[in-house]
């Protein structure tokens, strides 16, 4: 069993809570639990069932500044890898080879919603390298953005690989392969030349021995790394702040193009009315956002040089927006009056029975 570290104490007089329902719990000297609660789902005022979790803040360094739960709780990255998984686009020179722009280099770290302009900036990216969309082999599903998805059915057409989620994350894959001159077919095997390099780029920007970390494969078919949940912290507060770590200057430099990419970009984060595209909209150029999946959750503050990472243990999705909202506002990264505003469906959920009628709400329950 791996040694508990201490959550520390929530640091900074400037920052109020307001009135919250419920007072925010600061961490002590007292081993924090593993998992400890994270949000209630509450009807009529009373506790009906309960999230529980472990988050991380982290520096550059990998230092835990801030947190509740155990520090190394295991995470798959999921989807939260997707900006790590890019950088060798840029490192590599494809970037510099095939012209990607920032809308592009945004796209392959998204989960996308499957949207007319994220189909076509895939395609984009493909065609830039003289690929076709015939060669992703993420599978299909239908474009997660519902509008999207009736219109292709209502035209008669089926979903195809370039609407997946992960088509943009593909979209790069296959541009490596034509950059360095690997075969296209096979790319998504974890023996393929090129998952061995994102897996290294992984390695590198989690700060953790490569042959320690966790494979598994993912919903689109792909390697996909479990690391303790404090690892992903660390490569999120590198994506947040390269200079201040110990990355070598190309990597700086790659990061930062990246990481300025994904801010101009929010749309091409998520898209259309989904969290993480809304979180970055709603503190422009101020911090990327993205979901994993199964709870995993990841933020890069480069105003305060800060990475965060937060793992729901049930893997709950429902529990994302309330306690990436809460962590936020804990940062004073979003103050009340967007919390109460344009996300107020975001931080304190609602749920309406058949009728209409408010008869619950998610509440986080934690303070940093």
């Amino acid at each position: 069993m791996l040694d508990y570290i201490p959550c520390a104490r929530h640091q900074g007089g400037h920052h109020h809570h307001g009135e919250h329902g419920l007072p925010h719990a600061h961490g002590g000297g007292a081993p924090p639990e593993y998992a400890p609660p994270l949000l209630e789902l509450r009807r009529g005022g009373l506790t009906e069932s309960v999230h529980r979790g472990a988050v991380a803040v982290c520096d550059p360094s990998g230092k835990r500044l801030k947190g509740l739960g155990h520090p190394a709780m295991p995470s798959f990255l999921r989807s939260a890898a997707k900006p790590l998984q890019a950088l060798p686009i840029i490192t590599t020179g494809a970037a510099e080879r095939f012209g990607l722009d920032d809308r592009e280099l945004a796209c392959m770290c998204g989960s996308l919603n499957g949207e007319d302009f994220q189909v076509a900036t895939v395609l984009a990216i493909l065609g830039k390298a003289g690929l076709g969309p015939e060669l992703l082999a993420c599978g299909v599903h239908p474009p997660s953005h519902r509008p999207t998805a009736k219109a292709l059915q209502q035209a008669g057409q089926k979903p195809q690989p370039v609407h997946n989620n992960c088509a943009g994350k593909h979209a790069a894959m296959l541009v490596l392969c034509a950059h360095l001159g690997y075969p296209t077919q096979g790319y998504t095997q974890p023996s393929h030349p090129v998952q061995a390099l994102i897996l290294k780029a992984v390695a590198e920007m989690c700060a953790y021995p490569a042959e320690q970390i966790g494979i598994g494969i993912d919903g689109c078919g792909v390697p996909v790394f479990r690391l303790p949940l404090i690892a992903l912290a660390g490569a999120y507060a590198r994506l947040a702040a390269p200079a201040q770590a110990a990355l070598p200057g190309p990597l700086v430099q790659a990061v930062e193009r990246l990481m300025a990419a994904c801010l101009a970009h929010p749309e091409m984060i998520a898209g259309t009315d989904r969290l993480c595209t809304r979180l970055m909209q709603a503190a422009p150029g101020r911090l990327l956002a993205k979901t994993g999946s199964e709870g995993t959750y990841a933020l890069a503050i480069p105003q305060l040089k800060l990475g965060v990472a937060f793992q729901i243990e049930d893997g709950a999705a429902r529990a994302l927006a309330p306690v990436a909202c809460n962590i936020l506002h804990e940062l004073d990264v979003l103050d009340h009056d967007t919390l109460a505003g344009v996300l107020a469906d975001l931080a304190r959920p609602q749920i309406k029975n058949h009728r209409g009628e408010v008869v619950a709400e998610l509440a986080p329950v934690f303070g940093l």
